[in-house]
């Protein structure tokens, strides 16, 4: 199996990297392109045995399942360009949360999902959240699902909640650690304490914790009605959190959704079919 990658960004990198350490993929499977080429030469140099193309049409009409690693704004060129390059029976991936199955499969023949990967699939953990177009079959979908299960928790998602769903696997991370990180500064500022030492310390605490969540059946509440003795140093801190974030999360979502459905107005407007997204 052939699988190309149009863009070598951030994420695709990630998931070429992971695949390839993983051993879900060979570098002589895999055929990239890139705007700028001597990023894909970069990686191909990093890779030995991966095919850098001259084109993304290249990539593209080469390859039984191909990855869309760009961003939002240059979808619509990308799709124009290669389009008449696709054949029925391959599969076309997008990793950009805001682009819809419905541009996708307005613009290209091909059968289309949509998979939002996760900065922790670089360590062979976290979620794939995985939406899937009208085309895929039951054998795609267990393709993709192989391939994903070697860096990842493949889990499918209703497309209506790719926001919400993407604000916990992919955003979470950085959400969690600028917690630590200002809960780290501090530390450091008001008792010296060694700042490597309590970064390796906050990592290993949400190590622990995301094991206690996902392995040990605890759930948040749960978790932190064991910790917390009652008038205890952990009670009263939490008590400090309850009243100091008050209303914060759901301004963080809205900030999140007020985001995506401002690139998903300029997509359908892009693309032209607004008159053709679901109602959910």
């Amino acid at each position: 199996m052939k699988v190309g990658f149009i863009g070598t960004g951030s994420m695709g990198n990630l998931l070429i990297d992971s695949f390839i350490r993983s051993g879900a993929l060979q570098p002589e499977q895999i055929q990239v392109s890139n705007r700028t080429q001597q990023k894909a030469l970069d990686l191909a140099e990093r890779h030995p045995g991966l095919t850098v193309c001259r084109s993304n049409t290249e990539t593209a009409s080469q390859s039984d399942l191909f990855f869309l690693c760009v961003k939002p704004g240059d979808f619509k060129p990308v799709l124009d360009e290669i389009h008449e390059h696709l054949r029925i029976g391959q599969i076309a991936v997008s990793i950009t949360s805001p682009v819809q199955i419905y541009h996708l499969e307005s613009s290209i023949p091909c059968k289309v999902a949509k998979i939002i990967p996760s900065i922790t699939n670089q360590t062979g953990s976290g979620v794939s959240l995985c939406i899937y177009g009208s085309r895929i079959q039951e054998k795609d979908r267990l393709l993709l699902e192989s391939l994903l299960s070697f860096i990842s928790r493949p889990t499918e998602v209703l497309e209506s909640h790719t926001r919400i769903t993407s604000d916990f696997s992919s955003c979470g991370p950085a959400f969690l650690s600028f917690f630590v990180e200002k809960w780290i500064d501090a530390a450091v500022e008001m008792t010296g304490a060694d700042r490597p030492s309590l970064n390796a310390l906050a990592g290993e605490m949400l190590l622990g914790t995301g094991r206690l969540l996902t392995e040990e059946g605890f759930s948040p509440r749960q978790l932190q009605e064991r910790v917390a003795v009652p008038g205890g140093i952990t009670a009263q801190a939490l008590s400090l959190l309850e009243n100091r974030l008050d209303g914060l999360f759901h301004q963080l979502i809205t900030t999140t959704h007020n985001k995506y459905d401002e690139d998903l107005e300029k997509l359908d407007n892009t693309f032209g079919n607004v008159v053709n997204r679901p109602q959910y």
